[in-house]
């Protein structure tokens, strides 16, 4: 949860801030004022200064058809940050209530209770171990060296599937700056086509500001999307590192275990290891 709201504070205070100063805001009120027009210091220190206090919301709007996507951007990776939460941990790997139980019915070279077990465990050493020992029982006689190799595939494979997950919100961090910017394209060529119809009531000068103002909407909203993205797989891609070293210490330690209660069966002329 301190990630949701580290990702709600950061996008409030950045978007709050831009839709304080307003997208339309000029730095010279006087070259705005048409002519003719009343000015607050030609009507008296009473009269409404004529500022409009701009939302959220309408900051948003301005920004254009960038925003859908950009939003459906924003869902995904705040939906991913709390999956990711709650599923890249260490409990998901190996908990210790199955390593204890593992390693007593392995002491008891109870194998197929070992099997069961893993068959009830969601976690990834569990699927090593299922599948090293599901190999076992339906190949009886195989040798602990290939048993060893389909055990280190299954971590492998679980391990690369650790690490393409966080690997979505790195193509968040990489799409939503280009949806951004696409949106901006679109706004000042939208902003040239107003200046060549030519509106006598406003200047070109002030049609340009305003339509780039608003086009830049959608880029900012791109930008704060993939850096909050970016960072929080760079936390995640962190996390999955170190899940995965303990992923292959606890595959390490089981296939001690099992190597130690493997027993050996000698014949003339071959040896053979099986359970």
């Amino acid at each position: 949860m301190k990630a949701i709201a580290t990702l709600a504070a950061l996008l409030c205070s950045v978007v709050f801030t831009f839709a304080q100063e307003g997208p339309g805001k000029s730095a010279n009120p006087a070259r705005l004022t048409p002519p003719g027009a009343v000015t607050q210091l030609d009507a008296g220190p009473g009269a409404d200064s004529g500022e409009t206090n701009v939302n959220l919301w309408e900051v948003l709007q301005k920004g254009g058809w960038a925003m859908i996507p950009l939003g459906a951007l924003s869902v995904v990776a705040g939906m991913l940050v709390v999956g990711y939460t709650i599923t890249i941990r260490r409990g998901t790997i190996a908990s210790r209530q199955y390593l204890g139980t593992v390693e007593v019915l392995i002491r008891k070279k109870d194998y197929l209770g070992v099997l069961a077990v893993s068959n009830r465990h969601g976690e990834a050493l569990a699927r090593v171990v299922q599948r090293a020992l599901d190999f076992a029982t339906k190949n009886p006689g195989v040798p602990f060296e290939s048993l060893k190799e389909v055990a280190e595939a299954e971590g492998s494979a679980q391990a690369s599937a650790l690490q393409h997950r966080v690997a979505y919100l790195a193509d968040i961090g990489i799409l939503a700056p280009m949806v951004g910017l696409f949106g901006t394209v679109l706004g000042i060529i939208r902003s040239f086509a107003a200046i060549g119809k030519g509106n006598a009531s406003l200047s070109r000068d002030i049609l340009l500001a305003s339509g780039v103002s608003e086009a830049l909407v959608a880029t900012a909203a791109g930008l704060v999307l993939a850096v909050i993205s970016a960072g929080f797989y760079a936390i995640f891609r962190n996390r999955v590192q170190s899940l995965i070293s303990e992923l292959e210490g606890a595959s390490s330690h089981v296939m001690g275990l099992l190597a130690a209660s493997y027993q050996k069966r000698r014949e003339p002329g071959r040896v053979e290891d099986e359970f």
